[in-house]
């Protein structure tokens, strides 16, 4: 569900050019993506030679630029030398960004294959490498007098980079001497990088032995929405034994990218442990304080009510923890081929927008994405914006699940609000992650909503609510209860290393009052936080899921209420990409986050669908 950085890449290579049927179920030809529109191969002249250009460019640029900026700031033609100097460090981070998108995507393909890892890793290196020469520039840039960099925006060309300015200008405060951040940037590689390639490839190769199978991952987490109780209840028990077999390296890898942060955290002079990701989101602490308490004080009336009444359901006062996001009983599971997935996605798109519908079925038409379950391909899902000059990406494990059509729209509107945003550019595309959650789960609303509308029988209408009630509690309560786990986690580190038992109960100690007294934790549940790839890659990301479910069911209430025009101001809103702040983006529709009454409307959202639930009891 996530979108990651380029320096986190990920993928994989498709070389052949035919789709085909996954071994897990027949959903019909499922695409690989073809990634030739980046470069034909790991062999391939072009990626050698783009590498060896890119190198090139590099320390050509500093060799232009470094030591001049202060004295360029204060020259009568200021501006348009500014602007020549940012413009052509924008073209060098396209074209870093596409060789380091290409190296990600295959390596995620098969995170398991020596070959690949090696490239992938080779990669980074060679990038960290050449990109250290262009760490002086954004240092130099804050150095510039306020007033000098004011006037130059005001008075030419420069002024189209006001967004990417004034965003770098916003770290000011916590960037460091050239030569520790040059020393912070190239030890990134044999730091965080290397333990986050740990993670990615230990995750890949785990296997997980359901009835006799022996699974990967991502179809283990799929069996726990089996409509068989005694297989969700195996998939669980394979879960938790073989993460506690592997507790002592999670661990180790939790604990030691812990301390790294606190490091960072602590030379740049972040004072929360979030600080520094809210400032990457451009979001206020306060704005995230106030929906973290917003949805903690929902608890009672969403999840403890919600799961108190799927208990009822299933005739029991308590649900296993196996059990939470179970199918309904008494109504038939219903599978979607692939083809009728696309169709579907693509009729909610184009009941809303002909324009969405349209740039998403590219991502089908063009090989955009790739869709089988293989083993050693990264779990879940994402899409990858690459760079401007070329196109977005989706990965998905699509298992033929109606929650599987849920994550292909989500994807997809990732991938739509990603080819909006390209023309800003490779500096100012890029979306914080707060608002980059828009438009997927607006896109997720779209279908859930045609689905809905065409569903008349009483069962099947329950089961749909229901169903997008888990999805919303998974995205909003339980993102928001990662984020309770995150912060104790980190606080604790800086007392000292954690032991894995430890961790186990700091995840425990928030997932009780998250998920209610309706749900029972029992025995193994304790080690789940283990496969969960966000604390590792991005620490505190998760709290962007609920700030995004939230605004969008603000947003989509504005929608249902809305007079013609509001498709305008919403792809007006996904184009900005990265050049406008939140309160921007949200004014034309009359919504602002500082309001705390904003959470409310989103939270309510979620209630009214529990209660149009409890209504059908009756």
């Amino acid at each position: 569900m996530m979108t990651f950085p380029l320096a986190r890449s990920l993928a994989r290579l498709a070389a052949s050019a035919s789709a085909h049927s996954t071994a897990d179920g027949d959903y019909g030809a499922l695409p690989e993506w073809n990634l030739g529109d980046l470069y034909a191969g790991m062999d391939a002249p072009a990626y050698a030679s783009d590498m060896a250009k890119a190198s090139l460019a590099c320390a050509q640029f500093a060799q232009n630029w470094r030591g001049k900026l202060g004295e360029i700031a204060a020259s009568a033609n200021a501006s348009a030398q500014l602007f020549e100097a940012v413009k052509h460090y924008e073209e060098i981070e396209d074209l870093l960004g596409r060789i380091i998108s290409y190296a990600g995507l295959l390596y995620s393909g098969d995170t398991t294959d020596p070959a690949r890892a090696k490239f992938y890793g080779d990669a980074q290196e060679k990038i960290t490498n050449a990109s250290s020469d262009l760490l002086f520039f954004t240092l130099e840039l804050n150095r510039i007098e306020d007033s000098l960099l004011e006037k130059a925006m005001n008075e030419g060309p420069l002024a189209h980079y006001r967004p990417w300015i004034e965003d770098i200008r916003r770290e000011k405060p916590y960037q460091l001497d050239d030569k520790i951040e040059q020393l912070f940037h190239e030890k990134s590689v044999t730091g965080r990088g290397a333990w986050n390639r740990l993670f990615d490839e230990t995750i890949a190769s785990l296997r997980f032995e359901v009835e006799g199978q022996e699974l990967t991952l991502e179809p283990t987490l799929n069996m726990m929405q089996d409509k068989k109780s005694e297989t969700r209840k195996a998939a669980a028990d394979a879960l938790a034994t073989t993460l506690k077999d592997n507790l002592r390296t999670f661990a180790l890898i939790t604990n030691t990218l812990g301390k790294d942060k606190e490091i960072s955290d602590r030379w740049r002079g972040f004072h929360d442990i979030a600080d520094s990701r809210h400032l990457s989101n451009r979001v206020e602490r306060e704005v995230v304080d106030a929906l973290v308490a917003a949805v903690e004080a929902a608890h009672p009336r969403l999840s403890h009510r919600y799961y108190r009444l799927k208990a009822k359901w299933f005739g029991v006062e308590q649900l296993n923890h196996w059990d939470r996001n179970a199918p309904l009983p008494n109504v038939p599971a219903k599978t979607y081929g692939w083809d009728e997935a696309r169709d579907t996605v693509l009729e909610a798109y184009g009941a809303f927008s002909p324009q969405m519908a349209q740039i998403a079925r590219r991502f089908f038409d063009e090989r955009w994405i790739d869709a089988p379950v293989r083993p050693g391909k990264a779990p879940g899902a994402f899409a990858h914006p690459t760079v401007p000059s070329a196109h977005p990406y989706v990965l998905v494990n699509y298992q033929g699940k109606p929650r599987d059509v849920m994550t292909l729209a989500h994807e997809l509107g990732h991938g739509v609000h990603q080819v909006l945003a390209a023309p800003n550019g490779a500096l100012m595309a890029p979306t914080p992650l707060t608002l980059a959650e828009t438009a997927s789960v607006f896109g997720e609303m779209l279908t859930f909503r045609a689905l809905l509308a065409r569903t008349t029988d009483k069962a099947d209408r329950r089961a749909m609510l229901a169903s997008k009630v888990e999805d919303m509690l998974n995205t909003v309560v339980r993102q928001i209860a990662f984020y309770a786990f995150e912060r104790k986690l980190h606080t604790e580190r800086r007392n000292g290393e954690l032991t894995a038992d430890q961790i186990c109960d700091l995840w425990m100690s928030v997932q009780a009052d998250s998920l209610g007294p309706a749900i029972r934790l029992g025995a193994g549940y304790e080690t789940f936080w283990a496969y969960i790839p966000h604390f590792i890659h991005s620490p505190f990301y998760v709290y962007a899921y609920a700030f995004g479910d939230c605004l969008v069911n603000s947003l989509y209430g504005v929608y249902q209420n809305a007079n013609e025009g509001f498709a305008e101001k919403y792809f007006a809103m996904l184009a900005a990409g990265g050049t406008k702040h939140h309160s921007e983006l949200l004014a034309p529709f009359g919504l602002d986050a500082r309001d705390p009454g904003f959470w409310q409307i989103g939270l309510t959202m979620i209630e009214g669908m529990i209660a149009e639930l409890e209504a059908m009891e009756s």
